[in-house]
Parts: C-alpha cells; sequence; structure tokens
C-alpha cells in the first residue's frame, strides 16, 4: 500500500504516521554518531511520498498546501531532519509543477524520475560569500556558454540532503552578463562531488554539505530559470519551514508530558503533573502549540483559496507565520526542558535533540529581521 492508492487525507496521514514511527529512535542514533539517516528516506520513498505534490499527470496527487504541511508537521514530530530535508524537496516540486516555471518537458522529465524512482531535488543557491540568498546577493558561482552548453564553477553550501540528491536546482552569475540563471544539474555529471563539512550540532542528519562544481557541463536547455533582480514573489511552499518546526515543539510537549505524568518524586502524593507550576508551563505549551497551528493552517488555507493576484500580497504574513511559529517552538522546547530538569540535558534523553535542531529554524529563510521590517512597511502601507 502507497500513499497515491489511498483515498483521503485522513488515511495518508494514518500510513504516514505509520511509516515515520521508528524515525524518533534513529534521529537520535543519526545524531549522535553524525550520520545520515539513509533509511528514512527510503521509507518515504516506499510510500511513494515524494511524488505527492507533483501534478496529477504525472502521476502525483497535486495535494494543496495545507495537506502537505500537515504532512510535514508529522514527520517533523518524529523526526526534525528528514522533515527539513523532504520538506524542500516536496515543496519546489510542487512550486515548479503549479507555475509552469520550466520548460514542460524538462519538468515532465524530472517529475517522471520522482515518480518511477523516488528521486530526489533541492535548490543548491547559499554561498559562503553572499549568506542567505534571500538577503539578495549574486552567486559567485559562474556559468559560461560553451559548446552549445554551459559549464559550471562554484561552491554551494548548505546543501540539505546532498547525500541522496539526484537533482541540483544550482544559481549561478551567467558570464558576461548581469543576470543570474537556475541550472539543472544531474548528480552524475562530470565535476561534481559533496564535501562533507556540515559540523553543525543542529539538524546534523539533513547532510547539509557543500556541493563542488569543477567545470560541470550542463546542456544548453538546463537553464531552467533566468532570475530577475528585486523582490521575490510570496512562496506558500516555505510554509514547510514552520511546519517542520511545530512537529518539533509537539514532541517536545509529549515528552514534558510523558515525564510528568510518570515522576512522582517520594516528596510529594502523585506525580508533578498535579503541581501548579508544572501545570503553569504544561498550559503555556499547550497555548503556544494550539497558536501556532491556527496560524499555519489558516494561512495555508488562505494561499489555497486565493489566485495569484491575492497571493502576491501576502508575503509578510507568510513571514510572519514563520517567525511566530519558530519562536513558539523554541519556547516550548526550553518550557519542556525546564518541567523535565537537569534530565533534560543527558544525552540519552530527546530533549536535548529538540533543544539544538529547534534553533536551527531561527536561522532558516525569512529572517526575522527581514520579516518585521516587511510587516512595519505593511503597515504603514495600509495607514497611507
Amino acid at each position: 500500500m502507497n500513499l497515491l492508492e489511498l483515498d483521503t487525507m485522513e488515511e495518508r496521514i494514518n500510513l504516514l504516521t505509520k511509516t515515520v514511527e521508528p524515525f524518533t529512535k534513529r534521529g537520535m542514533k543519526h545524531d549522535k554518531e553524525g550520520t545520515f539517516p539513509f533509511e528514512n528516506f527510503q521509507d518515504l520513498v516506499d510510500i511513494q511520498y515524494p511524488s505527492l505534490t507533483l501534478p496529477k499527470k504525472y502521476g502525483g496527487l497535486g495535494i494543496s498546501l495545507y495537506e502537505m504541511l500537515r504532512y510535514q508537521e508529522i514527520i517533523g514530530k518524529a523526526d526534525g531532519s528528514t522533515a527539513l530535508g523532504i520538506g524542500w524537496h516536496m515543496g519546489i516540486m510542487k512550486h515548479l509543477g503549479e507555475n509552469n516555471i520550466w520548460e514542460e518537458e524538462k519538468y515532465a522529465s524530472v517529475a517522471r524520475d520522482v515518480h518511477e524512482t523516488g528521486a530526489l531535488l533541492n535548490n543548491a543557491a547559499s554561498e559562503p560569500a553572499t549568506g542567505s540568498p534571500t538577503r539578495g546577493g549574486k552567486p559567485e558561482t559562474n556559468a559560461k556558454k560553451e559548446r552549445g552548453g554551459w559549464v559550471i564553477n562554484g561552491r554551494k553550501t548548505f546543501t540539505t540532503l546532498s547525500p541522496i540528491l539526484r537533482y541540483f536546482v544550482v544559481s549561478a552569475s551567467i558570464d558576461g552578463t548581469d543576470q543570474v540563471g537556475n541550472f539543472l544539474v544531474k548528480r552524475d555529471r562530470e565535476g561534481i562531488r559533496v564535501e562533507e563539512t556540515w559540523d553543525s550540532i543542529a539538524m546534523r542528519g539533513t547532510g547539509s554539505h557543500d556541493l563542488v562544481l569543477e567545470d560541470v557541463f550542463v546542456d544548453k536547455d538546463d537553464l531552467v530559470e533566468t532570475i530577475s533582480p528585486g523582490k521575490k514573489k510570496p512562496a506558500g511552499w516555505l510554509l514547510h519551514i514552520p511546519a517542520c518546526y511545530l512537529g518539533i515543539a509537539e514532541a517536545a510537549q509529549q515528552a514534558a508530558l510523558e515525564f510528568a505524568t510518570s515522576y512522582s518524586p517520594n516528596s510529594i502524593k502523585g506525580t508533578i503533573s498535579e503541581l501548579p507550576n508544572v501545570k503553569q508551563k504544561l498550559g503555556e505549551i499547550e497555548l503556544g502549540i494550539l497558536e501556532s497551528k491556527h496560524f499555519l493552517y489558516s494561512v495555508a488555507k488562505k494561499w489555497d483559496e486565493s489566485d495569484e493576484n491575492q497571493r502576491k500580497s501576502m508575503g509578510p504574513e507568510l513571514g510572519a507565520v514563520k517567525l511566530s511559529v519558530v519562536n513558539k517552538a523554541v519556547q516550548v522546547v526550553d518550557l519542556a526542558m525546564r518541567i523535565v530538569g537537569a534530565r533534560s540535558l543527558s544525552e540519552q534523553n530527546r530533549l536535548q535533540l529538540y533543544y539544538r535542531d529547534v534553533r536551527a529554524g531561527l536561522h532558516n529563510p525569512p529572517m526575522d529581521d527581514m520579516t518585521i521590517m516587511n510587516l512595519a512597511t505593511k503597515s504603514i502601507a495600509e495607514l497611507q
């Protein structure tokens, strides 16, 4: 049985929830050993998860943003690294399929590979000198026209899922012009290598190593998009980021509840869950998660129900969701650790993993300072 064969979202939620059950234990192991969770992604491929956001004509289900986020939250609760990693593939394939950004045959060829073999794709955009691509820096990676195609040289950082990606969408400055292009680069191209530089203490299982391109030749039509300078359009699919961190927050809540309802020091009758100070923290955790769910899913539904023109104005709102949900997730994990106490710092306790992983969300796009500035600009414009 796979997800594509099921008729309802509820049935797909049940199968996915069952599939990701082993991810939590594996996540602890891979975090400790600094290894990549290949088996998690194989499990997702086995149930056709990477195909869900493909348009129906390419074998997918063309699921809504709301539905995609529900699934990403479930995976995030099981293992943050796996959720964040697969979320990039899911969102990008959805975005490309809905907006006809590439030539149809080029997208169709990748979509067929995803559907038939479970191939995965992600952007390779960050660089040491430019920082986050959302800041607008021009890539130092260079693409030069040559021999009926392009020769690309450069280094990309934070290339999430690099151990298993079959396709990299590489941003590069086009030699002799002021333009920046996105190039579809298949993993088997000569001159491609992954340098294992990922030493972060957070999201260790994302395999976000450096991608090195040395005289990599790609075909002429592998220039799939020319990026116009200036403000980017709002991207609803990026809400996979807060969905992941909401999942981590829920995992921390579960750990705190399990501890609070079972721990009974001999100084009290019953468990610590009955103590007012513990109840206060548990209530604050529940409030934070409820607020995050309502904000995330109401905006996702608004995106699904909006036309292209309405979506163009949703940038500040999308950014606000990410800022709010991620920061609340950080607070939830902190409160959970205060309930559990010093035990939460034990290497054997999964809360210390959530503590490290959840902070990575503060550095995923969009950045909090940019979001706040955009919200200020929005409010001023509305008054005027």
